[in-house]
């Protein structure tokens, strides 16, 4: 996502997009994008400054660090990045700081619930479906 700095007019600059998957690489081995990022949001410049306030939403598909069953992880973000301008600025390129403001909001240990019970040591069954027979639950 690029902001051309002299398109910006007085009142500022309303943005709507959609941002690839590809474009941001925010997948991990746990963590994958499911959708296109959709960004909205105010551009507003002052003399040397540039104000952008976003909100930033997308769905991703998250493999349980306890029982590894995947499960739906809806990201809803509201940011706000300032940018110093100097007279050679043409463009201010926004992708590397929604991928960072992004990833600084995933879990360390995503679990797709709070009492997770994670899988049987032993045969390796799901406690979350029940209990097993090879004795150790």
């Amino acid at each position: 996502m690029r902001i051309i700095v002299k398109q910006i007019p007085e009142e500022g600059l309303y943005l709507k997009e959609q941002i690839r998957p590809e474009e941001l690489d925010l997948d991990t081995d746990l963590i994958k994008l499911r959708s296109p990022v959709n960004v909205e949001g105010r551009v507003t410049r002052i003399t040397n400054a540039l104000t952008v306030e976003l909100d930033v939403r997308a769905d991703f598909s998250v493999e349980c660090s306890r029982c590894l069953k995947e499960f739906e992880w809806a990201v809803e973000k509201n940011l706000q990045l300032n940018y110093p301008l100097q007279a050679s600025d043409v463009f201010i390129e926004l992708n590397p700081d929604i991928r960072e403001e992004m990833i600084l909001d995933y879990p360390i240990k995503p679990l797709c619930d709070l009492n997770c019970k994670g899988l049987c040591s032993k045969c390796g069954k799901n406690k979350n479906e029940g209990g097993c027979n090879c004795g150790s639950t």
